[in-house]
């Protein structure tokens, strides 16, 4: 997902450290509108918590059967991650790189994109997206 308003750096920075307002980009990456239709559809409440990651984890994955919903739905997917992630995770923050990409940042340093293991999510399954929350939330 590119994001043109934050436009382009030289480097990767913190959404604070680019003069933006952090929560009100958060906010937007929080969105998910597709992912949050189809899981509400479903009878799932996403609201951003841990937990809600395992009831995504168990939606019966029709969105596969339609091609134009697939890459939209998979990038939902990875923000919603990316939202429990800095929501839950100690340290765990949004950054924006040079290209747009929003990834996390973990306290380690480590950075995940989101949206591709979100894509992957939506895609096949794997990873799921609770298991995925815990390996990252460990380092």
């Amino acid at each position: 997902m590119r994001i043109p308003f934050v436009g382009n750096r030289h480097r990767a920075r913190d959404v604070e450290d680019r003069g933006h307002d952090g929560a009100g980009v958060a906010e937007l990456l929080s969105e998910c509108e597709l992912l949050r239709s189809h899981a509400g559809r479903a009878g799932v409440e996403l609201d951003d918590s841990v937990s809600s990651l395992e009831a995504l984890d168990q939606l019966v994955p029709r969105w596969r059967e339609d091609p134009e919903v697939l890459p939209w739905l998979g990038n939902d997917a990875g923000l919603y991650l990316g939202t429990v992630l800095v929501r839950h995770a100690r340290g765990a923050a949004w950054l924006i790189r040079p290209d747009g990409q929003p990834v996390v940042r973990l306290a380690s340093g480590r950075e995940i994109d989101v949206a591709e293991a979100g894509h992957a999510w939506a895609a096949s399954g794997v990873p799921e997206l609770s298991q995925f929350y815990a390996e990252a939330a460990e380092s």
